[in-house]
């Protein structure tokens, strides 16, 4: 079974690159001492410090992986492949929350990028799924638990 393709913006490859390598320069190395350090205080089999390391040791190689999966599978949105007409992974849009009346402003990533308390919502959300293709001055209508949303397009950048 072939795997998903993450779709990411031109930063958010920048971002996972910095991490992985990060990961693998400096944090690789840092646990790589802590493990040392701690075989070198004897018993292995009551020793918290050595069992603590080679956990972190564990959740650094899942992470190393499971970003190079993302890497490899990665769809990077070319910020020249926007029309600036209608809305696709890497527009800036505001809309207006129609029962609110407020002005709120997102930026559409893949789902890797997805911060939502940062303006930042994935293109699967329900709302970010909503608004792909549209243009400004439509109406999206989002199914949520409290019932349907309506949010009119304002402006895509």
């Amino acid at each position: 079974m072939a795997d998903k393709k993450t779709v990411l913006t031109p930063e958010g490859l920048e971002k996972l690159e910095k991490e992985l390598q990060h990961l693998k320069v400096v944090r690789r190395k840092e646990v790589a001492s802590k493990i040392k350090d701690a075989r070198g205080q004897g018993d292995l089999s009551e020793n918290a410090e050595y069992d603590a390391a080679k956990d972190e040791q564990a959740e650094i190689e899942n992470r190393i992986a499971l970003i190079e999966k993302i890497l490899r599978n990665a769809e990077v949105i070319d910020d020249d492949d926007l029309d600036g007409d209608s809305i696709g992974v890497g527009s800036r849009v505001r809309v207006l929350d129609m029962e609110y009346n407020e002005e709120v402003e997102y930026l559409i990533v893949g789902s890797t990028e997805s911060d939502p308390m940062g303006g930042k919502i994935s293109n699967e959300s329900p709302l970010g799924a909503a608004l792909l293709s549209k243009k400004c001055d439509d109406i999206v209508t989002v199914d949520a638990p409290q019932g349907a949303l309506r949010y009119k397009v304002l402006q895509i950048a």
